[in-house]
């Protein structure tokens, strides 16, 4: 069995807690600004925006190039526009629109049912920090671990979206919201090779290791905000090789 120690590693004594989150990429700023025109028009209950999530969830777990009618709806443009560009190569676009459609659908799964509230915050939780937040304070839920684990061990981007979804749903159950534009940046990294799946589940490690701050300070903003502050973990490293940083 794999162990919490192999596939998510504690932080280092030497990491400080708490830093200013890096900007968003390329990818991670299409992500944001698509969910949050989406998120807007669910929480007025705009029948568009309604429709339009409930298409996004029908690419849960699926390959962007396995639904097409999707076309449209997602972030991508910006990501062709760059490849157009010459910005990005074309097996940057490939993952970058794999990283994007990923993020958009598992939102469209999260905010689904939550009218008041938004699931994805920017400079909310990360992932690891969301995880940690399902568990009773100074505890681990061994089962939930258990998926972390299994999302952060995954081996092809088709797999990593299916176990994301099923954290996704404990999220939404219990109303934890995400930062889905440091999600999709994230997503992102972790198809380079070699080196980015480490990268990534380092930071969502340090992040699941950080003690959440009192509830109280944790509550999801109703509809008429759209940020939030940071909130205490570590920023992903946004270091990327030589010609492949969006």
């Amino acid at each position: 069995m794999t162990t919490a120690s192999a596939a998510i590693p504690a932080p280092s004594p030497s990491a400080p807690s708490a830093r200013r989150r890096a900007a968003l990429g390329l990818i991670g700023k299409a992500v944001d600004q698509r969910i949050t025109e989406l998120q807007r028009g669910y929480l007025a209950d705009r029948p568009d925006a309604v429709a339009t999530l409930a298409r996004l969830r029908c690419g849960v777990g699926r390959p962007a190039a396995a639904v097409p009618e999707l076309w449209g709806m997602t972030a991508a443009e910006p990501i062709h526009q760059a490849h157009a560009d010459g910005e990005l190569s074309g097996e940057q676009a490939e993952r970058a629109e794999e990283a994007a459609h990923i993020a958009l659908s598992l939102w469209s799964l999260h905010q689904q049912s939550h009218h008041n509230q938004r699931m994805h915050v920017r400079y909310g939780p990360e992932l690891g920090a969301a995880v940690r937040r399902l568990m009773p304070p100074g505890e681990l839920d061994e089962p939930i671990r258990k998926r972390f684990v299994r999302a952060a061990t995954a081996t092809t981007p088709t797999m990593l979206a299916q176990r994301l979804r099923e954290i996704v749903v404990l999220l939404r159950r219990e109303a934890v919201a995400l930062d889905y534009g440091l999600l999709a940046d994230q997503l992102y990294q972790w198809q380079q090779r070699p080196g980015g799946p480490e990268q990534v589940r380092r930071s969502w490690g340090r992040s699941f290791h950080i003690r959440p701050k009192p509830a109280n300070t944790q509550s999801n903003p109703g509809p008429s905000a759209d940020t939030t502050g940071t909130d205490g973990t570590d920023d992903l490293d946004t270091t990327t090789s030589k010609g492949d940083t969006l």
